[in-house]
């Protein structure tokens, strides 16, 4: 039912009620139609949970791994490192999807928590307070100021009643509401002027009100359910390991097998084949990889901790860097969430106030120019009635309590040197929603007067005479007074008029019959303003290939011009009943063209962000309202209010602004984009080193048919090779990821969201470093082993023993060539310091230190099948540090070389 069009008795006996309420007999019947005013939630079980993380076909490859690497281990392959490894990483991957996929249940609860606990109800004909659980449609429901609305509700009967929907609908000021039906079939919650709805609260007056939908079926229960429905989903970043993974281990066990059965061809026991093909898998996997990926990620949200950013969601860390959108909600994200008095007109003359906020310093201009409030009796006159028709409260800080508006008015005023000491109230008009004004009774500077604001229109009907530029009264010109307010309405500001009257110092009495013949002094413009550190920010997106769109609640006018002065482009602004009449692709055009949308609900904002997603952008969503829960759900990455925010935004969130600052977000972006180049970074050393292993293993089992110094002993045992693997990980990679932020990182667009992982340079290095790491270990395992073998027959097996050690450092520090090089993806090692990174420099020192403890410690040799060499060995092995190197640079160097080529071309 769309109960806003229809009249209060047509709502009463839609719902076989009257103004006296249902007795508790016939609520009792409804309450067994219509069950309890709760928000339902089917929380899956914890251990249903976690067990289907378990499902991921990653996973599953993974756990076939440590499954075959712990059977091998219990016939002697020494693989029970890699497979505890294996199996850690696999529990750590479940454990983040169990965390993640519990985030959406968590902020339905938050959404459970929002709803009111009791509620005065008309029962029997009698007002009691009952659970709001048991409130049925029909029920007759009464409130006043400060109570939280317990169901959605169609007011009946309303005293100057005004409603906080800034959670709802992202209104930065109380809505006033009536009893008049309104039209239309698809008006948005901001525009129900004559309904309430659930979770949101009266800030002033008095209402009755019946109760139309509960639970589920309010607005708040239909956010939960498209909370529900907007499963968690994976990240970019996600997507593309989970493909990159599995074909590589698809790729990896493939080899594998073809390595098993080259074995047996060339006529090797089924025993060695099989040992070779494990090795060989034991050497590609990269069984830390999704631990490295973890580490990335975690030192990221730290950085952005660091910066205000806190992060919920690990890979949302480096989601931000590939994002191209990003729809920001305007209240509280993009303004000051604090409604500041921007334009004054008084006595024909039009000023301007700078200062933002509850900032008490600010300066008066009249034509750009800086003037003295003091010295222009008519603004002074002005800035007086707003000051002291007042009801809001300022301390010397600048905190406050009151309404918005009449706190933007106090500071303007305090802005121009006002007391509200200085004065002393007799009596007072209440604003009321009907007369549109207000009016105080005071005695100000020796003498007694009437102060009135109000809507302008209305006030200069009760007005006789307007200030002069001295102070004086003159003829009141109305139509000029009108259009100043029409220019104040185009810039979107709320304007108010302020008139007022000298009565005599025993006037006692304030009556409506007392507003007659007044003076007018004025108005006031007033708009919640942009963030100055908002301005920049979205010049930076600009800059760095993202777009900035505003969603917002709020009104189309007021949404434009706040976005015209941020930079985003508002030429056209889309509403909500716009975005109703659109199907899915008309939608997925629109969104390219426009950047403005205002007036919006819930379903809309989470209809925006499918939009972005479905042509490729990569999105992220701001917001602090519960109606902004689903959009953040939706969104690749949603970024909720830390200060401001509702408990339902926080939870929905990936990522939380503690300073509710949209600046911050970009600062994220530029360390988001940093994740990302390490990330390339530790894949791009970690995989073309597990290629040079593979190539050891595969290459000593052709080798072997050709050369009986291969058919003895691999060049490496795949304990070796794992002690290659596991310290590497730690001691180079993880250092590698420390490398400091790389300059420019917002000067380019973002990365393409459909790039894959595995790309031409991916390839390209993994081919180039598998040679040429995997050549000095063979070199180097031949050169020093081949005098073992005397006709084909071993004759020192100890001497093949250290030729292999040899063949092991070799290897070690043609890893750390390429480290050194792999600090950049694309810049030369020899452009940068090699001091700038001091813990990959410890890195290789401690992984130099552990690797000579079998020489310190010899009854460790067993264990890692090494044994000590000649030291005349050593310069031969150093060498094998620049084949790595040199291969990498002469690549940058011929990358770089053919870009400057094609530009000139």
């Amino acid at each position: 039912m769309l109960w806003y069009q229809l009249p209060p008795e047509d709502v009463l006996s839609t719902l076989e009620t009257n103004d006296q309420g249902l007795s508790s007999d016939e609520a009792t019947k409804r309450q067994a139609i219509h069950g309890e005013n709760a928000i339902s939630v089917r929380k899956t079980p914890a251990w249903e949970r976690f067990l289907k993380q378990f499902k991921d076909p990653m996973s599953l490859i993974l756990l076939a791994t440590a499954m075959v690497t712990g059977l091998l281990t219990l016939f002697g392959a020494h693989l029970l490192p890699d497979t505890m490894v294996i199996l850690s990483v696999v529990v750590l991957n479940a454990c983040v999807g169990f965390y993640l996929e519990g985030k959406a249940e968590n902020a339905i609860e938050a959404l459970k928590s929002m709803m009111v606990p009791e509620c005065m109800v008309l029962r029997d004909q009698g007002l009691v307070r009952i659970p709001s659980k048991q409130l049925v449609p029909g029920d007759i429901i009464e409130l006043e100021g400060g109570d939280k609305i317990p169901a959605d509700v169609r007011f009946i009967r309303l005293h100057n009643a005004q409603v906080d929907e800034s959670s709802l609908t992202g209104e930065s000021v109380p809505v006033t509401k009536t009893t008049t039906p309104i039209e239309g079939d698809q008006v948005v919650p901001g525009d129900q002027k004559n309904m309430g709805f659930s979770g949101t609260y009266l800030t002033q007056g008095t209402a009755k009100a019946v109760v139309v939908e509960i639970g589920d079926k309010t607005i708040f229960g239909e956010i939960a359910g498209m909370v529900k429905a907007a499963a968690a989903h994976s990240t970019p970043l996600q997507r593309k390991l989970a493909r990159f993974i599995k074909t590589l281990i698809i790729a990896i066990m493939s080899i594998g097998a073809v390595n098993f059965v080259v074995g047996i061809y060339l006529g090797y026991e089924i025993s060695y084949s099989l040992l070779g093909a494990i090795s060989l898998v034991v050497a590609a996997i990269p069984e830390m990889l999704p631990a490295l990926v973890t580490a990335v990620l975690a030192k990221s949200g730290n950085a952005m901790a660091a910066k205000n950013a806190i992060v919920a969601n690990l890979p949302a860390a480096e989601t931000l860097g590939a994002t191209s959108v990003i729809c920001s909600d305007k209240t509280g994200t993009l303004t000051e969430n604090r409604m500041t008095v921007t334009d004054v007109f008084a006595a024909g003359q039009a000023f301007g106030v700078s200062g933002v906020g509850y900032d008490l310093h600010g300066q008066f201009s009249q034509d750009g120019a800086p003037i003295d409030a003091a010295a222009h009796p008519a603004l002074r006159r002005l800035l007086e009635i707003g000051f002291f028709c007042n009801n809001a409260h300022l301390n010397d800080e600048g905190h406050s309590i009151g309404d918005p508006t009449e706190i933007a008015l106090l500071i303007s005023g305090a802005k121009a040197g006002l007391n509200k000491d200085r004065q002393q109230r007799v009596e007072e008009i209440p604003f009321d929603s009907t007369t549109k004004y207000m009016a105080v009774l005071a005695d100000y500077q020796g003498e007694r007067y009437l102060f009135v604001k109000g809507a302008p229109e209305i006030l200069l009907e009760m007005c006789a005479s307007a200030t002069d530029a001295d102070g004086s009264e003159t003829h009141l010109n109305r139509e000029a007074y009108l259009e100043a307010a029409r220019t104040f309405a185009r810039q979107a500001l709320r304007t108010l008029g302020f008139a007022f009257k000298r009565v005599p110092n025993d006037h006692a009495d304030l009556l409506h019959e007392d507003l007659h013949d007044l003076c007018f002094a004025g108005l006031q413009g007033m708009i919640d303003p942009p963030k100055e550190s908002a301005k920049q920010a979205v010049a930076n997106c600009k800059s760095a290939g993202i777009r900035t769109v505003m969603v917002t609640g709020d009104h189309p006018l007021t949404a434009q011009a706040v976005a015209a002065q941020l930079g985003i482009p508002a030429d056209r602004v889309l509403a909500g009943t716009d975005l109703n009449d659109m199907d899915p692709e008309q939608l997925r055009r629109e969104v390219e063209a426009v950047s403005v949308f205002a007036r919006v609900a819930p379903e809309h904002k989470q209809q925006i962000a499918a939009a972005f997603q479905a042509n490729g952008h990569v999105v992220a969503m701001t917001g602090d309202g519960v109606n902004d829960a689903p959009a953040l759900k939706q969104a690749d990455i949603g970024v909720a209010m830390g200060k401001e925010g509702t408990e339902v935004a926080r939870q929905a969130a990936d990522m939380v602004l503690a300073d509710d600052n949209f600046a911050t977000i970009v600062t994220a972006v530029e360390e988001g984009r940093h994740a990302w180049k390490n990330l390339q970074k530790a894949i791009l050393y970690t995989l073309p080193t597990n290629a040079a292993q593979a190539l050891l293993i595969m290459g000593a089992i052709i080798l072997a048919a050709y050369v009986p110094l291969f058919g003895e002993r691999f060049v490496l045992e795949p304990i070796q090779i794992l002690w290659i693997n596991l310290l590497d990980s730690l001691l180079l990679t993880l250092p590698l990821m420390m490398e400091p932020k790389e300059r420019g990182l917002l000067s380019h667009p973002p990365r393409d969201a459909k790039a894959n992982i595995i790309d031409g340079l991916f390839i390209q290095r993994v081919i180039l470093l598998g040679i040429a790491i995997s050549l000095p270990g063979f070199g180097i395992y031949y050169f020093f082993g081949s005098p073992a073998l005397v006709n084909g027959e071993l004759v020192d097996p100890l001497l093949l023993t250290q030729a292999q050690t040899a063949a092991f450092w070799a290897i070690l520090f043609a890893h750390f060539g390429y480290v050194f090089s792999a600090r950049s993806i694309d810049q030369s090692v020899f452009s940068f310091s090699p001091y700038s990174n001091k813990w990959l420099l410890a890195g290789v020192g401690l992984s130099i230190a552990i690797r000579l403890i079998p020489t310190f410690a010899p009854a460790t040799s067993s264990w890692f099948k090494t044994a000590d060499f000649p030291i005349l060995w050593w310069p031969l092995i150093l060498l094998c540090f620049l084949p790595s190197l040199l291969a990498i640079e002469a690549d940058k160097y011929l990358r770089q070389a053919w870009k400057r080529l094609r530009s000139r071309f």
